[in-house]
């Protein structure tokens, strides 16, 4: 998994594979979901990202698991 800020294009991507995208959806204005050839999700784009987040400081990214449960 990966996480991409692109500041001039102002928007973030998440890669969850490196396969190739086939097809991409709006699914929501200004959110972009890729899908491979078995329609399974490889990417989301997150467009207007100073927008939707003014508050967040891209340079600082915290990531948490949530613990299994067994």
């Amino acid at each position: 998994m990966k996480l991409k800020v692109d500041q001039q294009a102002d928007a973030l991507y998440l890669t969850l594979s490196e396969a190739p995208a086939n097809r991409s959806e709006e699914v929501s204005p200004g959110i972009i979901v890729d899908y491979d050839e078995q329609d399974r999700v490889v990417g989301i784009e997150m467009l207007s990202l100073s927008k939707r987040a003014p508050q967040a400081d891209i340079r600082r990214l915290l990531f948490e698991s949530v613990p299994e449960v067994v």
